[in-house]
């Protein structure tokens, strides 16, 4: 009976891949997908109006990423389980996830039956599931981060630009560049943003950024 099914919501803003895994699960008789969007606004939205036991979400979408997807989820109805379902194999896109609420973080590399076998699981209850996820690399330890680097890093947590940087610790632009290519190779992170993760999941980032002023030298 109906009643008697998991009830899913799909929030993914890749519509052929939405559409496929929709097709996938409605082939299992104790699933039953009760919605879909786009976005994480309209997943959020949805919510209460389908009432979903278990939330499946990409990390990376346009607009509302992932991990604040389900952290508004889990404000709203803290009993639907969420189950994050993404093209990356991050460790820390999916120490993130789970630290937003997210029972479980599955690659798209992983075969249907295990992704409906992880739905069952996160439906009865268990935590921490990961699967396809790339192991982290040996930590770095902060003091290999120079203190020039450590400004360089608060100031790209605000989202400055090189130029800005460079104007605020009054050093050309092309050092800049240097030192936030240094910061990506030891905190072994692909992008800006990835680095600024890093440096929270390390507490390189736990002093407040407004109240840091630059260091000369």
């Amino acid at each position: 009976m109906v009643a008697t099914r998991i009830r899913i919501l799909l929030i993914d803003d890749h519509a052929v891949l939405r559409a496929g895994l929709a097709n996938l699960l409605a082939l299992e008789r104790d699933l039953l997908v009760v919605g879909e969007a786009d976005n994480g606004e309209a997943g959020v939205q949805l919510v209460q109006r389908c009432q979903p036991h278990v939330a499946i979400i990409d990390v990376s979408m346009t607009g509302m990423d992932g991990v604040e997807t389900s952290k508004r989820i889990r404000r709203l109805a803290p009993d639907v389980r969420i189950l994050m379902l993404t093209s990356s194999e991050s460790a820390t896109d999916a120490v993130r996830s789970i630290e937003a609420g997210a029972a479980a973080y599955l690659t798209k590399r992983v075969a249907h039956d295990e992704i409906v076998s992880v739905i069952r699981k996160v439906h009865a209850g268990h935590k921490s599931i990961q699967i396809g996820v790339r192991p982290a690399a040996s930590p770095p330890r902060p003091e290999l981060l120079s203190l020039r680097e450590l400004e360089v890093l608060r100031l790209m947590r605000l989202g400055t630009t090189n130029i800005e940087i460079g104007r605020k610790l009054g050093i050309a632009e092309r050092t800049v560049k240097s030192h936030v290519t240094a910061i990506l190779i030891k905190l072994n992170a692909s992008d800006r943003a990835g680095a600024v993760a890093r440096g929270f999941d390390l507490g390189l980032l736990k002093i407040d950024p407004e109240a840091a002023g630059p260091r000369r030298g």
